[in-house]
């Protein structure tokens, strides 16, 4: 049998910034896809587990200078903006001031290969998929199925104005969803353009 497989087409690109350390102080915008887009948290008893799920993110121990700004879960994604404190100490999420580290300033050295470090924002959304998949197929009686896209799309924060712009995009997304439910990639790129 031969293989069609070329590595220079057929390859997952990382949509990481390149050097960026994912446990800096900012504030990070999360988009996560359930598998196959299906409108699984239609179910009111799977958005219930995902909602508790992302609740309950600043209090797990690897996430402890984690807060959560603004947030939605819809039939088949999740967005939400995460800040990363400079700081120990856990502060409550209507008294976060958001931190925009220039890009500059949190640089891995370079060269260093990539790892998921405790606290990191990929660490983050790894445990709470985990949590959140495990949870549901408990309760279908579906252990091990998918749940989850692979990966998650990710933005780090800039400055004051793009935040606010996140902040009204995740409260407009129901709205949004009315109007294109089926398209998901469209209002993807479509944030991008904007932000």
């Amino acid at each position: 049998m031969t293989s069609n497989y070329d590595p220079h087409k057929h390859h997952r690109r990382s949509i990481r910034l390149p050097g960026w350390d994912y446990r800096a102080p900012g504030v990070y915008f999360i988009t996560i896809c359930t598998y196959q887009r299906e409108n699984l948290f239609a179910d009111s008893r799977l958005h219930q587990i995902v909602e508790t799920a992302w609740q309950t993110i600043p209090h797990q121990p690897h996430a402890h200078r984690l807060n959560l700004d603004e947030w939605i879960v819809m039939p088949n994604h999740l967005h939400g903006l995460l800040v990363i404190h400079a700081g120990e100490q856990e502060t409550a999420a209507g008294d976060v001031l958001p931190v925009f580290p220039p890009i500059a300033a949190a640089k891995q050295s370079a060269g260093r290969a990539p790892r998921l470090e405790p606290g990191s924002i990929g660490a983050v959304i790894g445990n709470f998929k985990y949590r959140v998949a495990r949870r549901i197929n408990c309760l279908r009686d579906t252990p091990g199925g998918k749940i989850w896209q692979r990966g998650y799309y990710e933005r780090i924060v800039r400055n004051e104005r793009e935040l606010q712009a996140i902040r009204q995009y995740i409260l407009d997304n129901p709205t949004r969803w009315v109007q294109d439910r089926d398209n998901l990639d469209t209002l993807l790129a479509r944030m991008q353009q904007r932000l």
